[in-house]
């Protein structure tokens, strides 16, 4: 049966970015799928309000304060009126949150159980367990995490971080990893020789990404290869060390900054180039390694994380996040590429059957079915899940959680349900996928009683003749559903 499903994270467009690219591309699929879906993220600049994406998906943009990377500033509480608001008004079932570091994805999972919602967490991010930072976020993962209903990682180096700083039993997790949109990147036929090669960097600009070593790393390459060029893309604090190395070095005919870039200009930048250089020290997928990949790109990595899960060997060359490691592994890149080695022209056909978004769509569909299956907790259930968080941070949760149920009672009683508005509708058109099981064409509809039904025709030699009208028990003919009509 189709789901009304609500994404809830900080990150989402028009910041680039593999957070922000699965929520759209999940969202699309599950939209085709059938279902309905909304996702709620905060505003950016002046996006602020409602706003319609392609195949009718409805962005809600709430303004709330960004304190750092587009992480809004966490309140606990004084997200829960809009965002009970907006839940009942698109009829809510399922709410589904993005990303650890993400304080609205957070207080929205808390909110939807109070309002006794089903949830689900998807986890991008690896996190250590050592310094002030990630004690504190594992701490709060682990309160969001004791009353969800399912937790989803992309890889499963993403899912043995996530089950121990979160203290979850490994049977609640499941791991269904990123995707690309194979056709969006497709190799260029008419690429450059590869005399003269060039190495492509697509990232943003931060020390979690590796931007020191690929500091490091540039002016030895080029000085060991004299033709070898290097485009990097993307922006951070890390970009000045960048500009200060190809100063230094006088490198400004061999490197070429482009700057921040939108998604759709990622393959033109890529199919310039015929390796991709992927420095980053933390990394639970690689969204971008996939995406160099399908464009015809020799992939230069390092083993970290879940890296090591997403490509094929023969399409890979791994390297230690160190420096020495990095450059002798793209020197083997580079000579594996001039020696014809390797077979690149291969490599987007065989991209396009290993990752398929309508794949991930229908794993994580059958997750919802399992969680709307699960029976729900009452509130003194819930409080003994959270009571078991720590000695003094398990009270403290408890006590969020019943002033959060406390604000819902007040909320009820001051705007209650039936004076708020439903949303309409986005108007969807029939698709042929809908009647799976006949093998049927849709040819369009035709008003029985007070019900509009599809009409449903089977390709003959002499065209499409209609055959019945599509019923939720199957096909049938327009007397049938006449009489069902008639009886109800």
């Amino acid at each position: 049966m189709p789901y009304n499903i609500a994404m809830c994270s900080d990150f989402f467009y028009p910041q680039p970015g593999g957070v922000e690219s699965h929520m759209y591309q999940l969202s699309s699929k599950l939209i085709d799928r059938g279902h309905r879906v909304i996702i709620i993220t905060h505003s950016y600049g002046d996006r602020t309000g409602v706003r319609y994406l392609t195949n009718g998906l409805k962005v809600y943009y709430v303004p709330f304060a960004v304190i750092y990377r587009e992480s809004t500033l966490p309140t606990v509480f004084s997200f829960f009126p809009i965002f009970r608001n907006i839940i009942l008004r698109e009829k809510i079932d399922i709410v589904h949150g993005h990303a650890s570091l993400s304080s609205l994805c957070h207080e929205a999972i808390l909110h939807a159980r109070t309002m006794g919602l089903r949830t689900c967490f998807t986890d991008h991010s690896l996190f250590g367990f050592a310094d002030a930072a990630s004690i504190l976020t594992n701490k709060l993962l682990k309160f969001t995490l004791s009353d969800v209903d399912h937790v989803i990682c992309v890889s499963h180096t993403c899912k043995e971080n996530t089950v121990l700083r979160a203290a979850l039993d490994p049977t609640t997790v499941s791991v269904i990893p990123n995707a690309v949109v194979a056709e969006n990147f497709r190799p260029d036929p008419t690429r450059a020789s590869p005399k003269n090669i060039t190495i492509v960097v697509i990232s943003r600009l931060f020390y979690n990404k590796g931007t020191d070593l690929l500091v490091a790393a540039i002016p030895r390459i080029c000085s060991i290869y004299p033709t070898v060029r290097f485009i990097v893309a993307g922006s951070g604090p890390k970009a000045i060390d960048l500009e200060q190395m190809i100063e230094k070095h006088q490198l400004q005919d061999r490197v070429e900054m482009l700057g921040p870039i939108r998604h759709e200009e990622v393959r033109d930048v890529m199919v310039r180039g015929h390796i991709y250089l992927h420095p980053s020290l933390t990394e639970a997928f690689g969204t971008v390694i996939v995406e160099a990949a399908s464009c015809g790109l020799y992939v230069v990595c390092t083993r970290v994380g879940g890296i090591p899960e997403v490509l094929p060997s023969h399409m890979t060359v791994f390297a230690r996040p160190e420096e020495d490691d990095l450059v002798n592994a793209t020197c083997k890149a580079i000579t594996a590429i001039r020696r014809g080695s390797v077979q690149t022209g291969k490599f987007h056909d065989q991209v396009k059957q290993m990752y398929s978004w309508t794949d991930v769509a229908m794993r994580t569909e059958r997750v919802y079915d399992m969680i709307l299956k699960r029976e729900n907790d009452n509130l003194l259930e819930r409080l003994k899940k959270y009571y078991g968080c720590g000695i003094w941070a398990g009270k403290l949760f408890v006590i969020c959680v019943v002033v959060d149920y406390l604000i819902w009672v007040a909320l009820c009683l001051i705007w209650p349900e039936k004076t708020i508005d439903k949303a309409r509708l986005w108007p969807r058109k029939k698709r042929v996928d809908d009647v799976p099981e006949t093998g049927g064409i849709v040819m369009g509809s035709v008003d029985i009683g007070s019900k509009v039904v599809p009409v449903v025709g089977q390709a003959t030699s002499s065209g499409v003749e209609p055959v019945g009208v599509m019923t939720r028990d199957g096909l049938a003919t327009r007397t049938s559903v006449e009489r069902e009509i008639a009886t109800e």
